[in-house]
């Protein structure tokens, strides 16, 4: 790539396979919420996750996160712990449904939820409300393993279910277990700039058949089966277009070179930056975490390298190269003001240091060794 070409943070790529189903949809006239794409995708997802699990193909992967909590009776004043450092839209849903959430903030090893915080957060709202959370959202941050053998630990032995939100976490594994399949629910998105897209589109991972068909019942407005439209309960317009679907088809059919693309990706950022001073690359915990490292990551440590993060952000940026900074902590967020937060002051610290750098299929390793050039450079400005 010329270096007057912008390189991107993560642009979608496509295997060539996708209009092959997207035909068959128009051939066939299934353009609605429905039909054999959605059913052959949902399948493929099945295959994938394997441990029994069920899935249903949705809009978006915060409507799956929305759909679980549904699932899970969550109503008015319910409390839901979820981890602070993540992307808006895992913390949303809960107040769709009325309830409140309760942020828990991170380890350093892996930027997700420290199960020691955890924990802290449910004995003291059992103490401070006589009741526990009703759910757990733990997050996949970047595509890191959490340490979720902890949480799920944890979890079971409060009794309380817990919401894998693997949004960003398509194809990572821990202990070769896909996240997303440890909880009672797993979420995953397939947004324009995921592992694979559908240009707009989630999923729910379910445990059962009969979850899997409650959540669909959920998620084409709660029609009652019979010839007139009854509806006794609550419901949304959740399900997948057969177009979309035909897109994740084909997407499915070049995951495991996305997935080797993503982790190559890593391994140069790794090596090329590699005794530079103050700078970090995010890497697996430990051998039992395989990241998709859908964004690569790093920390700056500006008391070593002499520039910060935002320095950094601002250079490549005139150099023609996006990079973004990590999400800000939910519980630092205004809209969040009110809720209950268990901090440690990591989130706050890796949000004050960290940067996220282009990832995508469409970045080459001479992308990737300009980009490492660019940050070198900024400590000799």
């Amino acid at each position: 790539m010329s270096s007057n070409n912008r390189i991107l943070l993560c642009l979608a790529h496509m295997s060539g396979q996708e209009m092959k189903y997207i035909q068959e949809a128009f051939d066939t006239n299934w353009v609605v919420p429905l039909g054999p794409n959605v059913n052959a995708f949902e399948k493929d997802l099945e295959a994938l996750c394997g441990q029994g699990k069920h899935v249903v193909a949705l809009s978006s992967g915060t409507a799956a996160i929305h759909l679980a909590l549904v699932n899970l009776g969550i109503g008015r004043g319910d409390e839901v712990i979820c981890q602070s450092m993540t992307f808006s839209a895992s913390a949303n849903p809960i107040v769709y449904q009325d309830g409140t959430p309760v942020f828990v903030d991170s380890e350093r090893d892996t930027w997700n939820m420290d199960p020691n915080l955890l924990e802290d957060a449910i004995k003291d709202r059992i103490a401070k409300t006589g009741r526990k959370p009703k759910a757990i959202i733990p997050v996949y941050l970047y595509g890191m393993p959490a340490k979720i053998d902890d949480i799920m630990e944890i979890a079971r032995r409060y009794e309380i279910p817990v919401v894998e939100d693997s949004a960003e976490g398509f194809g990572s594994r821990y202990r070769g277990q896909l996240c997303g399949t440890f909880g009672d629910f797993g979420i995953m998105s397939f947004n324009g700039n995921k592992m694979i897209t559908t240009s707009g589109g989630g999923a729910l991972i379910c445990p059962d058949e009969a979850t899997k068909k409650k959540t669909m019942f959920y998620a084409t407005q709660s029609r009652e089966p019979l010839p007139y439209y009854l509806h006794k309960e609550i419901g949304y317009n959740y399900r997948m277009s057969n177009i979309c679907a035909g897109i994740g088809r084909g997407q499915m059919t070049i995951l495991d070179e996305h997935l080797a693309h993503h982790r190559h990706l890593c391994d140069r950022y790794v090596e090329l930056l590699e005794g530079v001073e103050g700078i970090t690359v995010h890497t697996n915990a430990d051998e039992l975490s395989d990241s998709n490292y859908w964004l690569n990551t790093i920390l700056v440590e500006p008391s070593k390298s002499g520039v910060d993060y935002d320095a950094i952000r601002q250079h490549l940026d005139a150099c023609n190269i996006e990079s973004r900074p990590l999400w800000k902590p939910m519980h630092t967020q205004p809209v969040f003001k009110d809720a209950p937060a268990y901090v440690n002051g990591v989130s706050e610290e890796l949000f004050s240091k960290g940067l996220c750098l282009p990832s995508g299929p469409w970045v080459s390793d001479a992308d990737v060794e300009r980009v490492a050039q660019e940050i070198i450079a900024c400590y000799t400005k």
